[in-house]
């Protein structure tokens, strides 16, 4: 106390100084009209920009919750492109679209309502090896199952393959395992996409039939025949056609749609209605290998 009365005795003309100099603007500013809205205008750009600053530093931070939001908001509006496509094709009598398509389509869209996206984020990943993963960071806890499938607000990543309380490994489509339905949009020709190694936005669909007419540049998107995904997300784009090793089909070289290099949030595609779907085949192959034994 008594070094805290020392300073004050020593320094007290300072002190003074400051108290005068304060009231002498307060007079000044308060009451001359010039100084004052001189003051006024100052005051409001010091403030402007002190409240930009903050609202920037707001902004940053909440990107991350933005781009899950439009990640999910991607992911519906593709599937509402999809089924409006597909009321199109109806009424209009586009005989270019089987008639299973259609009726898939449809059956689809019914249950589309059902589906429930569960947003991740990424916390590690693989892109050098042949069998890559990926790491997500919900879990059981969260909703997220086994054989659940995984995309982003550009397209497909995977699929779930592990889940512990809190986290999930996801196989993606830069896999050797990795094996997914697929179609040709709006053409009707169906195949499975597989990866097989080297470039990470390169992938191929095998067995697409001679007779099949599709041009370079037509989507590639998930076909709906699994238990996984719904039809109508995009996997990529045509890059170049193949004849097959035996010349009587096609191999399709996809470009992917999916940066994996750059993916930080994805979606967990949550359908419990087709649960029973994946249970039912599981027990077929089951099945089967009994009687194979």
């Amino acid at each position: 106390m008594r070094n805290l009365i020392d300073f004050l005795a020593k320094y007290n003309h300072w002190f003074v100084f400051v108290i005068l100099e304060v009231i002498s603007f307060v007079l000044l500013f308060r009451f001359n009209s010039y100084q004052g809205s001189v003051w006024f205008s100052s005051a409001n750009v010091v403030a402007g920009k002190v409240y930009e600053v903050d609202s920037a530093i707001k902004n940053y931070f909440s990107l991350t919750k933005i781009n899950r939001q439009l990640n999910v908001r991607n992911l519906y509006l593709e599937q509402t492109v999809r089924r409006l496509s597909e009321q199109i094709g109806t009424m209009t009598g586009d005989s270019a679209k089987p008639g299973r398509q259609t009726w898939l389509a449809k059956t689809q869209a019914q249950v589309l309502k059902d589906y429930k996206m569960i947003p991740a984020k990424v916390i590690s990943n693989s892109l050098d090896k042949k069998d890559n993963f990926i790491t997500i960071d919900k879990g059981e806890a969260d909703g997220v199952r086994k054989d659940m499938g995984v995309a982003c607000g550009n397209g497909v990543v995977g699929v779930v393959y592990m889940v512990s309380k809190h986290y999930a490994i996801v196989i993606p489509l830069l896999s050797s395992k990795s094996n997914v339905s697929v179609t040709i949009r709006n053409r009707g020709y169906y195949g499975y996409l597989h990866w097989t190694g080297g470039a990470a936005d390169l992938a191929y669909v095998d067995d697409i039939p001679r007779h099949a007419h599709f041009r370079l540049g037509d989507l590639v998107e998930t076909s709906g025949y699994s238990s996984i995904f719904p039809p109508g997300i995009i996997v990529g784009q045509i890059l170049h056609v193949y004849n097959s090793r035996d010349g009587l089909s096609y191999r399709v070289q996809v470009k992917l749609t999916t940066d994996f290099g750059n993916l930080r949030d994805v979606c967990v595609i949550d359908n419990s209605a087709m649960q029973e779907r994946i249970d039912l085949l599981r027990n077929a192959e089951d099945s089967l290998k009994l009687k194979q034994n």
